[in-house]
């Protein structure tokens, strides 16, 4: 199906294309300072001490910021329009990453990561504002899933980052060649694409889920988020705990997350032809991915390699879907509704890594995994109460066509 308008304007198959490419980018963009940092730890640490507990407290310190800031930025998004947010992101990641190329501390490294945070926050929901607005709802399962792809995406650069910078020319080239990359991507977005939407009302508007089943749905993902933040952290230090070498480690992560990208675009493009029901798929992805969890955690190279795909493939798949969800039943206001949902992610991103690091120093690996496993299945669980509360809604009231073809 082809949008009527005209080349350029919103809604053509040509703005429709820079919309999903931006948004992929920019998505990108957002999460590349903290996975570079988990992929690159190794050789960090030969600079800086950084060792499990700290790197968990540092990625902690990203997702932090981007959970202070998540709703704030749905607004500012909602305000001044995605294309302006993402560009004003990617400018300033662009900056933060050339300076942790220079860090020579690891204080200064958790202030630069949390200003990442930041930053990041405002890149995802405007991105998810920009697909909403901006690419016909048809193809928004698809194009969801594309700009979801742009996470895993980071984790399979800084897997490629070890082996091509890390372990020959430093990992400080490996953020100066991030920052360009960033400042690649924020030039390329259609910043008039969509154009922005005045001042944010307050209140939620008629027709869109009320305030309590988003709560639940953003507790529940953030269980999800907390496994998938210690993956993509722990997986190459893992790797070589493991018995596998820096280089071959850092493959394994880049592997790991290309499968991720696969099963995301799939799920999303199924997305589209199912029509509804995504709640319920995106519980039983996560239960696949408390699999792939227990896999790694006996600690041996052959349950790494089978743990790692099946992780990141199954348990890393669900995001584009559980955005595609919060955004067709939030029609008036989806920036907003996925700021609020975003907090729990980037809430349990935050707790994750930092008890995962703690888990592993006191433990070892083998518990931590496990724990994942455990934190992954109770988002699943989540994911249905959270589907309950909004068909319980829906009995008492009416919603609109838009929201009523979801099904949640």
């Amino acid at each position: 199906m082809t949008i009527p308008g005209t080349p350029g304007t919103p809604g053509t198959p040509v703005t429709e294309r820079r919309i999903q490419v931006s948004a992929v980018s920019t998505a990108l963009v957002g999460v590349l300072p903290v996975f570079l940092t988990g992929a690159l730890a190794v050789q960090i640490g030969r600079d800086i001490e950084l060792g499990p507990s700290r790197l968990g407290i540092a990625s902690g310190s990203f997702f932090a910021a981007a959970a202070l800031g998540s709703a704030l930025m749905g607004r500012l998004a909602e305000r001044i329009g995605p294309g302006t947010s993402m560009r004003m992101s990617g400018i300033v990641a662009a900056v933060l990453l050339a300076f942790v190329a220079a860090v020579e501390s690891y204080p200064v490294l958790l202030v630069l990561l949390f200003a990442a945070g930041l930053s990041n926050a405002l890149a995802q929901v405007a991105a998810n504002l920009l697909v909403a607005k901006g690419v016909a709802p048809e193809r928004q399962g698809w194009s969801l899933a594309m700009k979801q792809a742009g996470v895993p995406a980071g984790t399979l650069l800084g897997g490629l980052a070890v082996p091509l910078l890390g372990v020959t020319v430093g990992w400080r080239w490996a953020f100066v060649a991030a920052a360009c990359g960033a400042i690649a991507a924020a030039v390329s977005v259609p910043v008039h694409a969509v154009p922005g939407g005045g001042r944010a009302e307050h209140r939620r508007p008629e027709g869109d889920v009320p305030l309590r089943p988003l709560l639940l749905l953003a507790f529940a993902v953030g269980f999800a988020s907390a496994a998938n933040g210690s993956l993509a952290t722990f997986m190459v230090s893992a790797g070589v705990d493991a018995g596998l070498g820096e280089s071959a480690a850092g493959f394994v992560l880049m592997g790991g997350s290309a499968v991720g990208i696969a099963m995301r675009l799939l799920a999303g493009q199924r997305a589209d032809k199912r029509g509804g029901r995504h709640l319920p798929v995106v519980s039983a992805l996560l239960v696949g991915g408390a699999i792939g969890y227990l896999f790694l955690a006996p600690g041996e190279v052959l349950t790494h390699l089978l743990g790692a795909a099946v992780a990141f493939g199954s348990g890393w798949a669900w995001p584009g879907l559980f955005n595609l969800a919060v955004v067709r039943l939030n029609p008036s206001a989806p920036g907003a509704a996925t700021g609020i949902t975003q907090t729990g992610v980037y809430v349990g991103a935050l707790a994750g890594p930092i008890l995962f690091g703690l888990v592993v120093d006191a433990w070892g690996y083998e518990l931590a995994w496990s724990l994942a496993a455990a934190s992954s299945v109770g988002s699943a669980i989540g994911m249905g109460f959270g589907r309950r509360q909004i068909l319980q809604w829906r009995d008492g009231y009416r919603p609109a066509p838009a929201v009523r073809s979801e099904h949640s």
